[in-house]
């Protein structure tokens, strides 16, 4: 997707404990999560709300998010993220299954999931592999995978699952 202006969007950042998180809203839905924080903010009424359900969601109190979102990609790729919306809090599906769903193979599978500009929202870190946990490229890997599957599981981040993997 490429903007027609030089408007910047609005962008509203939060600390959280995978890291500073960005949110960035186009035409009323957000359109992306990014890790680190902007030093110019806007704040709107989507980006505030946004903010506050990943707040409560870092906190154990929401699992689940209720946003507009329009994550920019190719046909493929929105109908993985749509497949990974549908996976419940808590639960964990491979990329084979999410490759069974929607088509193509798993490793079509795992380069939407890496594409993924709604990361958290867009629960990519459900998406293990058939053999373990697999990868996961926001944040700080492999430890923020872990650390979101805990607290989705647990409603704590005490836990570590796949900590062999």
């Amino acid at each position: 997707m490429r903007r027609r202006n030089l408007i910047p969007l609005p962008q509203l950042s939060l600390h959280s404990p995978v890291g500073d998180l960005t949110l960035t809203e186009e035409d009323g839905a957000i359109v992306a999560v990014d890790w680190g924080w902007v030093e110019e903010q806007t704040a709107s009424p989507l980006l505030a709300e946004a903010r506050q359900q990943l707040q409560a969601y870092f906190d154990g109190d929401r699992l689940a998010f209720d946003l507009p979102l329009a994550p920019a990609g190719t046909a493929y790729q929105r109908r993985v993220w749509q497949a990974l919306c549908e996976i419940p809090p808590g639960v964990t599906r491979t990329y084979a299954d999410i490759a069974r769903a929607v088509g193509g193979s798993p490793r079509a599978v795992g380069g939407a999931n890496g594409r993924n500009p709604i990361p958290i929202v867009i629960p990519c870190h459900r998406v293990v592999a058939t053999t373990g946990i697999g990868g996961y490229s926001g944040g700080d890997g492999l430890p923020t995978k872990r650390f979101l599957l805990a607290l989705e599981n647990t409603g704590q981040a005490g836990g570590d699952l796949f900590a062999q993997a």
